[in-house]
């Protein structure tokens, strides 16, 4: 590999640890902020859903028997371009790092895939990634134009909770909203030159590249997780 067009300064011990106290200060405000976000998030309305019905493995299901008994539902919204081999990058490496979701049985949750794809393309498109999430078809409903994620449209996640047969909308986000659900990002953001993205604030000489270049194709994750690996 080439070296590095430039390096942080060197300092002495105690200069750096009096830099890494004053941005101490800051991370810990962020995470406080952050719990105050989530907080907020327990406390917003929700909005009472229509009995969608969608296609599965199994065939048709209906939005309340996609929870599986739970009374939780995180849906992420796949990205689908109609009869493409390899579908967004972006989704296909977001969703490929969710490989053990027993933790949300703790919490009476589940979290799945939905994609405007049909159900045949999408389970094949699933088995030729490698992808671990259960995978669900909104192509034949309007659930997916109805909570942000119409066809030929992007990517999204939407929380739902379940009180008897009653589905309920609590949450929704999309873009870098996304980003929070993601350890990649949070990993990449720690190393010294981030994600060398053209758009990121970096200092003088850092390594940048356009946006995206560096994300892995389909095809790679593919031949990393597929059944071909």
């Amino acid at each position: 590999m080439a070296a590095p067009a430039a390096l942080p300064p060197v300092v002495d011990a105690g200069t750096w640890q009096r830099q890494l106290d004053a941005l101490r200060a800051r991370e810990k405000a962020a995470t406080r902020e952050l719990d105050a976000i989530a907080a907020q998030r327990r406390r917003l309305p929700m909005v009472e859903m229509p009995d969608y019905t969608l296609e599965g493995e199994q065939g048709p299901i209906r939005l309340v028997d996609v929870f599986d008994g739970r009374s939780q539902l995180i849906a992420y919204h796949h990205m689908w371009f109609p009869h493409k081999q390899w579908q967004c990058p972006g989704c296909t490496g977001f969703t490929s790092q969710f490989t053990r979701l027993e933790v949300l049985d703790n919490y009476d949750a589940r979290f799945v895939i939905v994609t405007q794809g049909p159900i045949e393309e999408a389970l094949e498109y699933k088995r030729r990634v490698g992808n671990k999430m259960t995978w669900y078809s909104t192509a034949n409903s309007p659930f997916g134009g109805d909570v942000g994620a119409p066809p030929g449209g992007g990517f999204a996640v939407n929380v739902f909770l379940r009180d008897g047969d009653t589905v309920y909308r609590t949450w929704h986000t999309n873009g870098r909203g996304t980003e929070q659900l993601s350890y990649t990002f949070a990993l990449i953001d720690l190393l010294p030159y981030g994600r060398q993205e053209e758009w990121q604030d970096s200092p003088e000489g850092w390594p940048q590249s356009p946006t995206y270049s560096r994300w892995a194709s389909s095809e790679d994750i593919a031949a990393l997780y597929g059944p071909d690996a």
